[in-house]
């Protein structure tokens, strides 16, 4: 039989964390039911079970062992935390299946001669009856470790077999973690041993966490030393984690179960292995690696067998197997392998060792014996008992007998240290049990009795319990009841009697106190009353002198009652000051120095007690004037005239003094209306509403009480603002700018002048700006940025540190002027032998004064006296000096005057010599008459062509190389031009005009082409040349009149003879000849034309003599003119049916040409940022493939080249060029006949920095050619 599962494993593999009772109770524990049916048929040795969430499908074979534990709790009740694994593991095409013998986790398939000893026989008893064993185990009787956990009863996994494979399952498999599992192993004292996990990190996050115990929850991580040690390696190659835990220097203590748990998020998996601690002797004789006994066996492959029993090897691997097996052995069809091996009958194996093996569990109470009872089939095998995996020995404790094949195992006086796993070991094959023991409730025989007493008394509270040595917990009000080294409360036991123990009452401790067993709680209320209170000795009142100590006394009954005392209501603390005193009845307040703040109604009230004490204290002091509180030196208080004055001052007295205010002779009433004196509360105050000049003197301030008498006197001085100054004074005045001055004011108001403030406005304004933000200490100013020509007046404040004085009175208006600048750009016009003409500009600045006129004034060079040309001033900017010597040589300057005066003078720079010089003549001719000058019949001319020359020239024109006729164009000479004028403009105004300035023997000559023009006249003949279906021929000639201008076009029109509505066929047509196509078949049409020039069409039109008449082919009327125009080699045969044409035939022109560059492309310049193109011609057919090049390579889908092709034009732009883009460029073009290409060279000038370049994407090789080219040219530079 299959033995169940361990005790630290919950029936779902899990580990379950215990739960301390609660104090009021043990929960509700579920109804075990344990079901033993018979063992299913023997399996292969080895093969892994499959794990299951504890439901049970319904197969239709026996069930193996199987445990249901009905309404069962949730995790989360029992106080776990781990996560639950449920569901069916899956197994790659599963078949066979068992429940495993070693827990989660077993060892690999043994070698065929250890087969034997791997499995224990099955047991026998009863093979087709079911033992069925019901335990209800009552609330208050359950063992503390119990009570926690779900260990009562165990869930085994059932097998899968092969015909179950076609079966749905129900649950998703929860994915496991381990891929190598440590196995259990046996080592000798002394020796070391390693157990290896191992788990797959592909689809983890992070790491897993890991926990390896001993026994049932011994967590072996607070266990690592010296003989002990854990250690974690990871494989990044693999991605496998590797959990090792090595045992170093074994003891026999060491053996026993050990469990490994992985976890990572919902993951959980965990498996069981065994370690066995052998003695050192048994093993000296012999050298045995203990490493390599624990390795994994791997099966012996005989390369010298020729056959192999694959259904031996199915049988005998595990599931998870059965894949790697049919890769090894050529299997395909594994499927149905599997299904078939159901039909393989199954042997049973049965235990050669033990005819009847213990039962799953077993469970007695607390105290009592149990017996284990196993029947052996050999009764002369040697029988060993394991408690734990630790062999048990015979003592008081475990008694062992022998009943013919039985043998039975005692265990006296069960406790919960017996609450444990137990083995027993025949030979090779081992059965193991599980042994529950209950605790019996504690019950209370004799509960606690109600308690009525007064403080300070002792209280004891006395319990009877059932059992010695219970434990129990004292609780007050529901709450634990502390009994620590420093608590009031004691707690002790005697036996079955429970005390506790309260030495030294209080009324705090007055409650329902209550003990609490596993059986029962009892409960009784305890009553703390205080003593009646009696006072021996009362307060008194007293009567203390300002400063003196004040002493209280009581005495009262009983002593060890503290109290709190009180001042007019207020609890008083005590301080460095007020001492409080407590010794036994007497209570004492104490304060060293009283103070006014110290009178008042005191009363003591002892705690806890409604009756108080209570006594009243007066203090008395002389009265005081507290002048220093003021701060104003030598007692003087200084106001300013006009204010309210409040002056205050403390004063001090118990009782409060008489207080009397006094200047001179005179008292201050308190009923005074402007002056008033006020006295209350512990200060006097003197109120004048508004303070003058007459306030200022002596205040005496006289305190009276009946513990004496105190003066004082102020001081209090009244100070003013000072006088207005007088107006000041304005002696100079500028353009923006003024002088003035004035004299301090007669009277300071009592405090010196700190400085004026100074204001101005314009006469006409009332608004005053102030000048100045900072005081002025001087006694004169200078105000700027005044306007010209704007009237001003300025005023003064003083100010003195009460505050500004009113405005002195304004002084005199004063208007601000300044002279113009001097006159600009004064240069020689002209020069005679007794003149000099001279012309300027005027100032840059006039001002508001204006300007009257200029005075010119000159003297002769060497000399210092200038002599004024103008008696009168000129308004005029250019004035001729007259009456000068020929010869001589004079400077010239000139003046511009206004109001404010004569400006800086403008002086020539150089001396002029009065003598008359010839110039040559020039003509200036614009440029618009540089060539023909054409104007329409009728409009005005009006020429102006400029010429120099000094003398004045003389200037002659002449048309065609004659004179000029007055009567046809008026001529007028000036000089410095000649214009002429043509008031109406006709034809015969048109030719060549000859334009001659002469000075003296020097000429000069231009000439002029003017051109007037008119509408043509009408072509002088239209004829139609020839008439074919829709078509007509017309031919005409030129006018004779193109007036005076090239014949532009014609303007062709047609028209119905029918309507003779005129419609226009073409216009500005070039040719002499046309053919009008698309005209109506049966219309008969006439033809005009226009001919057109510069100005316009002609004003008639010659229309064709004949019409054309269109037909059908073959019908000649006789009263048209249908001809059929032809062309040479054309001949055509009239018959009396029609006109036969014979058409030669041609052969075809080709014209297919190779590519051509009629415009090659130019070298380049192009400006950094701003785009650049580059063009070129090519001519070709058929039409051909243009590529664009740089430097070789082709351009080819780049964002900042555009390239653009339209009959046979080529052009790249290039869009904001950077000098990476210089280079050769080369326009190539590719058709059938051949390709031709040309080439330019573009340079861009203006660089960009390293940092643009980069943003704009160019390469680093390239900007690192670029930059030292840059380089290069800046050095050669």
């Amino acid at each position: 039989m299959p033995e169940p599962t361990k005790k630290d494993e919950t029936p779902n593999g899990q580990p379950e964390e215990s739960v301390a009772p609660d104090s009021n109770g043990a929960p509700q524990l579920p109804e075990i039911s344990l079901e033993v049916s018979p063992p299913p048929e023997p399996v292969a040795e080895g093969k892994e079970p499959i794990e299951t969430d504890g439901k049970n499908p319904e197969p239709p074979e026996p069930e193996p062992l199987q445990a249901v534990v009905a309404q069962e709790p949730s995790p989360a009740e029992n106080g776990s935390n781990q996560p639950q694994p449920g569901g069916v593991k899956e197994q790659a095409e599963s078949a066979d299946s068992t429940v495993k013998e070693e827990g989660p986790c077993s060892p690999p398939p043994p070698d065929d001669d250890n087969a034997a000893a791997t499995s224990p026989t099955p047991q026998e008893e009863d093979a087709n009856s079911i033992k069925k064993l019901s335990v209800e185990l009552p609330n208050d009787s359950v063992p503390v470790p119990a009570m926690g956990r779900k260990d009562s009863v165990w869930s085994l996994g059932e097998g899968q077999g092969p015909e179950e494979l076609d079966k749905p399952i129900d649950n998703p498999p929860l994915s496991t973690l381990l891929i190598e599992s440590p196995q259990s192993a046996t080592v000798f004292v002394g020796g070391d041993i390693t157990f290896v996990a191992k788990v797959e990190a592909k689809d983890l996050l992070r790491k897993p966490t890991i926990k390896w115990f001993k026994g049932k929850w011994m967590d072996l991580a607070s266990k690592t030393g010296k003989h002990l040690q854990l250690k974690e390696t990871f494989d990044r190659l693999t991605k496998v984690h590797t959990f090792e835990m090595h045992i170093i220097k074994a003891k026999e203590n060491y053996a026993g179960n050990y469990r490994c748990e992985v976890t990572y998020k919902d993951k959980f998996d965990s498996c069981s292995f065994d370690l066995e601690v052998k003695e050192a002797e048994q093993s000296s004789g012999q050298s045995i690696d203990i490493r390599s006994a624990f390795k994994r066996r791997e099966p012996k492959q005989q390369d010298d067998t020729p056959e192999v029993d694959v259904w031996e090897i199915l049988k005998n691997a595990r599931p998870d197997q059965y894949e790697k097996i049919a890769f090894m052995y050529g299997i395909t069809d594994l499927r149905g392998l599997l299904k078939r091996m159901k039909k393989i009958p199954k042997e049973e194996k049965k235990s050669e060792a033990f005819a009847k093996k213990l039962d799953p569990a077993y469970q007695v109470d607390k105290g009592g014996k149990i017996r284990l009872v196993v029947d052996l089939a050999d009764p002369t095998v040697e029988l060993k008992w394991y408690k734990n995996g630790q062999e048990i020995r015979p003592s008081p404790k475990y008694i062992f007998e022998h009943k013919g094949t039985q043998r039975i195992m005692v265990i006296n006086n069960c406790t919960t240290n017996d609450d444990a796993a137990y083995s027993v070991a025949a030979g090779d094959e081992k059965c193991t049990t599980e042994l529950f023991v209950k605790e019996l409730p504690v019950k209370v025989v004799k509960g606690i009795e109600p308690v009525k007493t007064t403080v300070n008394e002792r209280i004891e509270l006395e319990c009877e319990v059932s059992e010695e040595g219970a434990q129990v917990k004292w609780m007050k009000n529901g709450v634990e009841v502390p009994t620590g080294v420093r608590s009031r409360y004691r707690v002790k036991c005697e036996g079955t009697k429970h005390f506790l123990v309260i030495d030294d009452a209080s009324r705090e401790d007055t409650g329902t106190y209550s003990i609490m067993a596993t059986g029962g709680t009892s409960e009784a209320h305890v009553q703390v009353d205080l003593k009646p209170l009696k006072i021996y000795q009362d307060l008194q009142d007293m009567t203390v002198k300002l400063g003196q100590p004040i002493k209280l006394h009581c005495e009262i009954y009983p002593g060890n009652v503290p109290g709190r005392w009180y001042r007019n209501g207020q609890l008083i603390q005590p301080n460095d000051r007020i001492n409080i005193i407590h010794r036994n009845k007497v209570h004492r307040l104490e304060i060293e120095t009283s103070s006014l703040h110290d009178a008042g109604d005191y009363t003591f009230v002892p705690e806890g007690y409604s009756q108080s004490l209570s006594a009243k204290i007066h203090i008395i002091d002389p009265p005081r004037v507290h002048l220093e509180s003021l701060n104003f030196p030598d007692n003087t208080v200084t106001i300013v005239a006009g204010n309210k004055l409040r002056l205050e001052i403390p004063i001090s007295g118990e009782p409060a003094p008489r207080v009397v205010w006094m200047k001179g002779e005179r008292v201050i009433l308190e009923s005074g209306h402007r002056v008033r004196a006020e006295t209350y509360g512990d200060q006097t105050s003197l109120t004048i509403e508004v303070t003058e000049r007459e306030d200022s003197g002596n205040y005496k301030i006289v305190l009276q009480n009946e513990a004496g008498e105190a003066t004082a006197s102020v001081r209090i001085k009244v100070v003013d603002i000072p006088d207005p100054p007088e107006a000041p004074l304005v002696p100079v005045v500028g353009g923006d700018w003024c002088s003035m001055t004035w004299e301090p004011p007669k009277y300071d108001g009592g405090s010196p002048i700190l400085g004026y403030f100074i204001e101005r406005k314009k006469k006409q304004s009332s608004r005053w700006m102030r000048l100045n933000f900072d005081l002025i200490k001087e006694l004169s100013f200078e105000p700027k940025k005044m306007i010209e020509g704007v009237p001003y007046e300025v005023r003064i404040f003083a100010v003195n540190a009460i505050g500004v004085s009113k405005p002195s009175e304004p002084s005199k208006a004063f208007t601000p002027l300044a002279v113009t600048s001097e006159p600009t750009m004064l240069v020689v016009d002209d020069v005679t032998d007794t003149t000099v003409t001279v012309k300027w500009r005027p100032p840059e600045t006039i001002g508001a004064a204006g300007l009257d006129g200029y005075l010119v004034e000159y003297c002769i060079e060497g000399a210092d006296d200038w002599v004024v040309s103008n008696k009168e001033l000129t308004e005029k900017t250019k004035y001729t000096i007259t009456g000068l010597t020929p010869g001589c040589k004079i400077l010239v300057r000139v003046k511009a005057i206004n109001a404010a005066g004569a400006s800086a003078p403008r002086t020539l720079q150089h001396s002029v010599l009065v003598k008359e010089v010839i110039e040559p003549p020039k003509i200036r001719v614009p440029r618009h008459l540089k060539q023909t000058y054409t104007r329409k019949v009728g409009e005005a001319v009006n020429l102006v062509v400029p010429f120099l020359g000094k003398p004045r020239p003389k200037v002659t024109w002449l048309k065609e190389g004659k004179p000029i006729e007055p009567t046809h164009v008026s001529i007028r000479n000036t000089d410095c031009d000649s214009i002429i004028f043509i008031r109406k403009a006709e034809r015969s105004h048109s030719g060549k005009y000859e334009m001659t300035v002469q000075v003296e023997n020097h000429v000069d000559t231009a000439i002029l082409d003017i051109q007037i023009v008119d509408l043509p006249g009408p072509p002088v003949s239209v004829t139609i040349e020839d008439v074919w279906g829709g078509n007509v021929a017309l031919v005409w000639t030129p006018p004779k009149d193109n007036g005076n201008a090239p014949i532009t076009g014609y303007t062709i029109q047609k028209a119905d003879k029918k309507t003779m509505e005129w419609y226009t066929c073409i216009e500005h047509y070039h040719r002499t000849c046309i053919t009008i196509t698309e005209l109506v078949v049966g219309n008969e049409y006439f033809f005009r034309i226009f001919s057109e020039n510069m100005c316009g069409l002609s004003e008639t039109a010659t229309q064709t003599k004949k019409s054309a008449l269109i037909v059908k082919e073959g019908n000649f009327p006789h009263d048209t003119a249908q001809r059929q125009y032809h062309a040479q080699p054309h001949s055509f045969t009239l018959t009396p049916t029609g006109m036969q044409v014979k058409t030669p035939e041609y052969s075809d022109h080709d014209f297919k040409e190779a590519p051509k560059f009629t415009q090659p492309l130019i070298n380049t310049f192009a400006i950094a940022g701003y785009n650049a193109t580059l063009n070129c011609s090519v001519r070709a057919n058929p039409r051909p493939k243009v590529i664009w090049m740089k430097n070789k390579i082709a351009i080819i889908d780049d964002p900042r080249y555009r390239m653009f092709s339209n009959q046979g034009v080529c052009t790249l732009e290039i869009r904001k060029p950077s000098p990476y883009d210089g280079g050769m460029y080369t326009c190539k073009a590719i058709n059938d006949l051949g390709e031709a290409q040309v080439d330019c060279k573009l340079e861009v000038k203006g660089g960009f920095t390293f940092f643009e370049l980069m943003q704009r994407g160019v390469p680093l090789h390239l900007i690192d050619k670029y930059m030292n080219e840059a380089k290069i040219v800046e050095q050669e530079k």
